[in-house]
């Protein structure tokens, strides 16, 4: 899928896409994660490397996507810019709850803070940016409070369905 660039929207906004389907995506995984983790560094592999995989497949399916829609050659250098910089905000939500699970995994942080601590970092991505749509649409509304709490609230779901599921 392909956002529109506005060039009126600042960096943080033009990466919002990609940040709020990272921060899900990072919350899925987590759920998946086993409650005690077999090897101490699995966690942090299994995650970083998923959110890569998606990431991956992401750019690569824009860049085709581009290509056939363009009708312009697969391979170049615009077209491999465009698509990492539409990817590149989803990876980059998964380094701080990969290194907070690496932290884990050398024994400095319990397992479950860092996968909590690790979730409530993404709830929180997705609360900013539920509150900056509702400043663009009326700032001087209530929207913005309604927008990070629907956003907030879908992310905290997401972190309390691991509970519930294990």
């Amino acid at each position: 899928m392909h956002v529109t660039q506005h060039r009126d929207w600042n960096p943080g906004e033009q990466m919002a896409f990609g940040l709020i389907y990272g921060a899900i995506l990072v919350l899925s995984i987590l759920m998946a994660l086993a409650e005690a983790p077999e090897t101490p560094y699995r966690p942090a592999t299994v995650l970083f490397s998923s959110v890569l995989a998606v990431t991956l497949a992401k750019a690569f399916s824009e860049l085709l996507a581009h290509a056939i829609q363009s009708r312009e050659r697969l391979l170049t250098r615009t077209a491999l810019t465009a698509a990492w910089r539409h990817a590149r905000p989803t990876l980059a939500v998964a380094n701080v709850p990969s290194l907070v699970l690496l932290v884990a995994g050398d024994g400095l942080m319990d397992f479950q803070v860092a996968v909590a601590a690790s979730q409530l970092f993404c709830v929180t991505i997705l609360a900013i940016l539920g509150a900056r749509v509702g400043w663009a649409i009326s700032p001087k509304s209530w929207l913005p409070v309604v927008g990070a709490t629907l956003a907030g609230g879908i992310g905290s779901a997401l972190a309390a369905l691991k509970y519930a599921i294990h």
